[in-house]
């Protein structure tokens, strides 16, 4: 449904991330002209010939950057696709005088630490926290938690970081495992801090949502099958509908607004992660931007054709939206395939058997041969993605795990260079 008026926005995003196409294509079915500002050095950003480069790790000139860029080419809204951005977005949308969620809340929805401080402030049902330096030493901080506990990183996101821990023993190990993690990462402001958190028993549900003028409007309530209980919190299967009763479904929205309005926010797209059990939900994160990956195909609103990203950048063009947000009346999920070792992707088989599977709408793999994969915690990424839909929840979930078994990697694992070196000569 293609809008008569002529709308530009800046995107925000890096250079590695999925989720460019999916805007692209809402953008030409809208008429909007998308421009992308990728976080890129600009001398690489010549070679490549990208319109705009955006180094995100340093902020304030990345804002003048945009800024002294608007006042050339005026947009309608400056946008991240992911959390890497969102600050920058935030904060170049109010230099801008452009409707956007302020920069102490992208801040606070981007921050673990910020976020727990300020849930804990409105009453928001949230898990107990300490903040900590990574350069702490772990030893003498042991004693004093309480377990089981989890340990994290506050910038990072995925699950990318996040480790449970059982007794001291392993809270030693998996603190020092992320301390040397960070220490190999591009710094930012809050980046060496360490957040412990109770761990909350239960199991785990996903929210997509749209804000609008403070209010949440629910896009999408997923279950997640597979339990996440530790040590490491790696995403697999997201159904919706949700099969949970519908109070405890109400009580999972109002949970995720009052999260949201702790933090003030009040515009755009927010990804919520909650825990649910006897006691009610439980808020884990909630962040202000949408679902992450290639995960936003599985949603499909108005009469089916619009998209998650369609309506986002509905919204921050000004163009009407309430039409469309209904989604259509169909069991849908999403399975992110995990990354089983570490190691050299060398073959993959069994996609085509996968994708003959009832019910499964296609298999897209993102790691490419002969890339090293890396498995969390310290990893970012998966190996693909296969999507299905159906007439209920359950030959969705089951379709999706039938599919998976269907395919087969081949990882190679990678020999420590100091092996490689101690190897006997071959003759030549």
């Amino acid at each position: 449904m293609k809008e008569p008026q002529s709308k530009r926005i800046l995107l925000l995003m890096r250079n590695s991330s999925y989720r460019g196409r999916a805007f692209y294509e809402a953008a030409q079915r809208l008429g909007i002209e998308v421009v992308v500002g990728v976080d890129i050095h600009p001398d690489l950003a010549d070679y490549w010939q990208l319109p705009l480069s955006i180094q995100f790790d340093q902020p304030d000139q990345a804002i003048s950057t945009i800024v002294e860029w608007a006042q050339r080419q005026p947009v309608q809204a400056v946008l991240s696709v992911d959390d890497s951005a969102s600050l920058i977005a935030a904060r170049a949308n109010a230099a801008l005088g452009l409707t956007h969620n302020s920069p102490e809340s992208a801040l606070a929805a981007r921050n673990k630490y910020e976020m727990r401080r300020l849930f804990a402030a409105a009453g928001v049902a949230s898990p107990r926290f300490r903040l900590y330096e990574a350069t702490a030493e772990p030893q003498p901080i042991a004693p004093t938690l309480d377990y089981p506990c989890v340990i994290k990183p506050t910038l990072l996101s995925g699950s990318r970081g996040v480790i449970r821990a059982d007794s001291p023993a392993e809270f030693v190990e998996a603190f020092s495992r992320l301390r040397r993690m960070l220490l190999t990462m591009q710094r930012l402001p809050g980046s060496m801090q360490v957040l412990i958190e109770d761990f909350i028993p239960g199991f785990e549900v996903a929210l997509e949502g749209l804000i609008d003028q403070g209010q949440l409007h629910a896009l999408a309530l997923f279950d997640k099958p597979d339990p996440l209980d530790g040590p490491f919190f790696e995403e697999t299967i997201y159904v919706t509908p949700s099969r949970l009763p519908p109070d405890v479904q109400s009580e999972i929205v109002a949970c995720a607004g009052q999260a949201a309005a702790a933090l003030g926010l009040r515009y755009g797209p927010v990804h919520a992660e909650l825990r649910v059990n006897q006691a009610g939900p439980w808020m884990l994160e909630i962040a202000g931007r949408s679902i992450g990956g290639l995960c936003s195909q599985t949603l499909r609103f108005g009469l089916g054709e619009i998209s998650l990203e369609e309506l986002i950048l509905r919204q921050a063009a000004g163009l009407d939206l309430n039409q469309f947000l209904n989604r259509k009346a169909e069991a849908s999920g999403v399975m992110m395939i995990p990354i089983p070792k570490a190691g050299l992707l060398k073959k993959v088989e069994g996609v085509e058997t996968a994708e003959a599977v009832p019910g499964i709408e296609s298999v897209q793999l993102t790691a490419k041969l002969n890339q090293p994969l890396i498995p969390l915690p310290e990893g970012d990424s998966y190996l693909g993605f296969i999507f299905a839909r159906g007439d209920s929840p359950e030959n969705v979930e089951a379709a999706l795990r039938r599919a998976h078994r269907q395919i087969r990697f081949t990882i190679e694992e990678i020999l420590p260079l100091s092996l490689v070196s101690n190897r006997p000569a071959g003759r030549g």
